[in-house]
């Protein structure tokens, strides 16, 4: 797979606006694991293989665990994430395939009880941020393996 085009370059403005949403999320005051999660989550979705390395990555330099990143995918099936991690998983699945799922009201009404209105907003722009940059990623074949996480992670 060859890179594309490195979209950094070709618009940074561009760039630096979505790059200033991420410090924006970063310091929101959702807890910084459950971003990587739902971030890789996303990833896994739209089969976003540099976006997967990053937060994996980033995820495990906050601590977060082997066994849970495993089974992110299967994350329904398994006893490892919290009931606040668990509707903010439902949430990202429900806005990552909006066009097949409507963002449901049994789902939203589930994420409301884990998250207060600017909680969920937050969540919400992580989740659409994600999106993109998957996007970007994916149309330009921006290669994985070369992330390294940062103390900012």
């Amino acid at each position: 797979m060859e890179n594309r085009i490195d979209y950094t370059k070709a618009a940074p403005g561009a760039y630096k606006a979505m790059a200033g949403l991420e410090v924006y999320l970063r310091h929101c005051g959702l807890e910084q694991k459950l971003l990587h999660l739902i971030k890789t989550r996303a990833s896994q979705i739209n089969g976003c293989a540099y976006c997967i390395d990053m937060h994996t990555k980033d995820a495990r330099a906050l601590g977060e665990t082997e066994q849970r990143l495993y089974a992110l995918n299967a994350w329904r099936e398994t006893p490892f994430f919290t009931e606040r991690e668990r509707a903010a998983l439902d949430w990202t699945e429900a806005v990552t395939l909006i066009a097949d799922t409507h963002a449901p009201d049994d789902e939203y009404q589930q994420v409301r009880t884990q998250f207060n209105e600017e909680e969920l907003v937050n969540l919400t722009l992580a989740i659409a941020s994600i999106n993109a940059w998957n996007r970007l990623a994916i149309s330009f074949r921006t290669e994985p393996g070369h992330y390294q996480a940062t103390a900012k992670a």
